[in-house]
């Protein structure tokens, strides 16, 4: 039975407005931190926090100019996923007493919201760096450093709980199934 209620109808487009933001947003946020990996994975050497030496100094400045911009989007992303998983869960049909895999996935997201904030205070350096400053290479590789460090692999960890969570929104375990009455 569907309610009709004006505010119910209202409750619900806020709802369904909310999850195509948040599914849009986890796309861009992705999508920019998959391509951060992979330009951090050029200037590394494999396994170590050590750069690559064939690397021409134009060619690391142009990649710390795509890291940045990687980065604003990254950040824009994740922030848009922060504010519509929130009007998501305080707007949605489905609650986490029922729906177990809603709360955990609300929980793994919301628990490296200060990993996020650090990584992103330091990103945003970089982008001031690149956007607003003449800063010198060795600025970069500094500062780039300490992110790609930062905090001893929490990031990594983060974005595995993130991998996590739509493996269990997809396959929903602990739901509460409902017993048919005799």
């Amino acid at each position: 039975m569907t309610d009709t209620r004006p505010d119910a109808r209202l409750q619900d487009r806020v709802f369904r407005m909310a999850l195509t933001v948040l599914l849009m947003a986890t796309i861009v946020w992705f999508g920019a931190s998959i391509m951060r990996i992979m330009l951090w994975s050029e200037l590394l050497k494999p396994g170590t926090l050590q750069f690559e030496d064939y690397i021409a100094p134009e060619a690391e400045r142009e990649i710390y100019r795509l890291l940045s911009m990687a980065s604003a989007y990254a950040i824009g992303g994740y922030v848009l996923v922060i504010l519509s998983s929130t009007v998501v869960l305080a707007t949605s049909p489905l609650r986490p007493r029922e729906h177990g895999w809603l709360m955990l996935s609300a929980i793994l997201l919301f628990l490296f919201v200060p990993v996020e904030a650090y990584t992103a205070y330091l990103d945003l350096k970089m982008i001031y760096m690149e956007f607003y400053t003449a800063e010198a290479r060795a600025s970069f590789r500094e500062l780039f450093l300490a992110r790609v460090g930062a905090l001893a692999g929490v990031p990594f960890i983060a974005q595995l709980c993130y991998i996590t969570i739509l493996v269990v929104v997809v396959f929903q375990p602990f739901r509460k199934r409902s017993v048919p009455a005799p």
